[in-house]
């Protein structure tokens, strides 16, 4: 397996394994498929490198991602959190692509100072609750019955890390001194 940065080019496949997320039904609450179009500003927001999507690739072939993106953008109180999100293709779950994407993920956000990580996931989506749970992300918050997919309401978890980023608490000191 290969990990590597998404660039514009990517962002059909991106997309394309979102939806299977979409189709799937449990995995996310939008319930009908996106477009690269209708994402654009989302993904535009992920060309920088504070806020990159990682790929898993297998054989040249991009099977899963993984985004941080900022939480409550513009408050900068806020500005050491990040919402991490991840996706694998239908045909590759199962399979440890999502527990090298979160490595990656939380590697990368302790080394780039991020002090906190969050994760918001439908409460009947049980292997991304225990991918999170693997990795120490403990349940935070809880909004009980807000989804509704017509013939079935269920709830979202928020799950957070608090993340020991030595460039994180380095700014702050610098900032304060």
């Amino acid at each position: 397996m290969e990990l590597r940065t998404a660039t514009a080019a990517d962002w059909p496949r991106i997309i394309e394994i979102y939806n299977h997320a979409v189709s799937d039904g449990r995995f996310t609450a939008d319930i009908e498929p996106l477009t690269v179009e209708a994402r654009r500003d989302w993904l535009m927001q992920h060309t920088n490198k504070r806020y990159p999507i990682r790929l898993a690739l297998e054989d040249g072939i991009t099977v899963g991602w993984c985004s941080l993106s900022p939480y409550r953008p513009g408050r900068k109180a806020l500005a050491g959190v990040a919402e991490i999100s991840y996706y694998i293709a239908r045909e590759h779950r199962g399979k440890g692509f999502a527990n090298q994407l979160m490595a990656d993920a939380i590697t990368y956000a302790e080394t780039n100072g991020f002090t906190h990580l969050l994760a918001i996931l439908l409460d009947r989506n049980i292997a991304s609750l225990n991918l999170l749970k693997k990795y120490q992300f403990r349940q935070w918050g809880q909004l009980p019955g807000i989804v509704n997919f017509g013939s079935e309401i269920c709830g979202q978890y928020i799950y957070g890390k608090k993340l020991f980023s030595s460039t994180g608490i380095s700014s702050r000191i610098t900032a304060i001194l």
